[in-house]
């Protein structure tokens, strides 16, 4: 009779997952997650690690479910698991924190939010009819929604807000913004970008612009950047502010089939005179179909929008069709690059 001495315990020469495996689980990773967002863990977490059932005992939850979570998330890099059975966070679980610089913890509630799940459900009819996903479980368009749902609009902006965050700094390093002059954030959201792009260079002023419900809610009163900004309201299908000497377009092209594209790059370059530049930060995808972390980012686009990401061909043909000639590419040290073009 075997002995548990007899047992194997050491899984990783004893089955290696295959990348199919790996995929089918994706969707209990990211449930599991979001458990660990919604109850705050990291948070309790903070000051060093615990059990599941001190965890557990402070948060009012189910210890022996807790731990089996919290094991599943630890083996994926997120916790730390000891021969003590105590949990802690690793370098990565620390951005499910909610009081740490470039928290992504709304970010993880928002990509598990139920909108997205109902969504990622519709891919397969996607790929057979070309429709929307989202469009087709709301019977509205992702914006439309939003803008009658105040919880899942505030939820979006966070999510977004937080996505940004951990970037804008990345960005304003990657260009050589103007000393002075005047920026307009075209769909700016609450206007991270902006203000990364106003402390770094004290001369300049700037513009966000998006819609009034958002820009409401802007993070530009600030002391660095105090007399040197100012809002507006407003959608940009129809029309931009007037007079700046660049225009800035962060992660909204994507959001946009490319007709819808046109009509707001043709806002823009109605607002610009020639010779005014125009920054597009977005994703690039390799033109010749090489892997590239937008590629995922990709699909959540075919879920929720009419949008999708572009190669820099498919960016410059844009530009062509409204006024705009793309003059360069610049990398980013983070996912988007930065499309500079210029209006003709």
């Amino acid at each position: 009779m075997a002995t548990s001495s007899d047992l194997p315990t050491g899984p990783t020469d004893q089955f290696t997952p295959s990348p199919l495996n790996q995929l089918l689980y994706g969707h209990i990773h990211s449930a599991a997650v979001r458990a660990v967002a919604e109850h705050h863990i990291a948070d309790r977490l903070a000051d060093g690690p615990r059990t599941a059932e001190q965890l557990a005992a402070d948060s009012g939850l189910h210890a022996p479910s807790l731990r089996r979570v919290l094991r599943l998330l630890a083996m994926h890099g997120l916790f730390t698991q000891d021969e003590k059975d105590t949990f802690g966070l690793t370098d990565a679980g620390q951005a499910l924190r909610t009081d740490v610089p470039g928290s992504q913890h709304a970010v993880a509630l928002l990509f598990t939010d139920e909108m997205f799940r109902r969504a990622a459900v519709g891919i397969p009819d996607a790929v057979r009819t070309g429709t929307t996903p989202f469009e087709a479980a709301y019977q509205v368009p992702f914006f439309d929604h939003l803008a009658v749902s105040p919880g899942e609009r505030e939820l979006f902006d966070t999510g977004m807000a937080s996505m940004s965050g951990r970037t804008d700094d990345l960005i304003v390093g990657s260009y050589p913004f103007p000393a002075e002059g005047t920026v307009v954030d075209v769909g700016g959201g609450r206007g991270g970008l902006l203000h990364a792009v106003l402390r770094r260079e004290r001369a300049l002023h700037g513009v966000l612009f998006d819609r009034p419900d958002t820009v409401s809610d802007h993070v530009l009163d600030t002391e660095e950047v105090r007399g040197r900004w100012s809002v507006r309201g407003g959608d940009f299908f129809s029309s931009v502010p007037s007079g700046g000497d660049l225009y800035l377009l962060k992660r909204i092209l994507h959001d946009w089939s490319d007709e819808e594209c046109v009509r707001i790059l043709g806002a823009v370059r109605e607002a610009a005179t020639p010779g005014t530049r125009l920054l597009v930060i977005d994703s690039v995808l390799p033109d010749n179909g090489d892997p590239h972390p937008a590629v995922e980012l990709d699909i959540v686009m075919m879920m929720l929008v009419t949008g999708r990401e572009r190669t820099a061909r498919e960016f410059e043909d844009l530009f062509s069709r409204s006024g705009f000639r793309l003059n360069r590419v610049l990398p980013t040290p983070s996912l988007p690059s930065i499309l500079e073009a210029e209006a003709v």
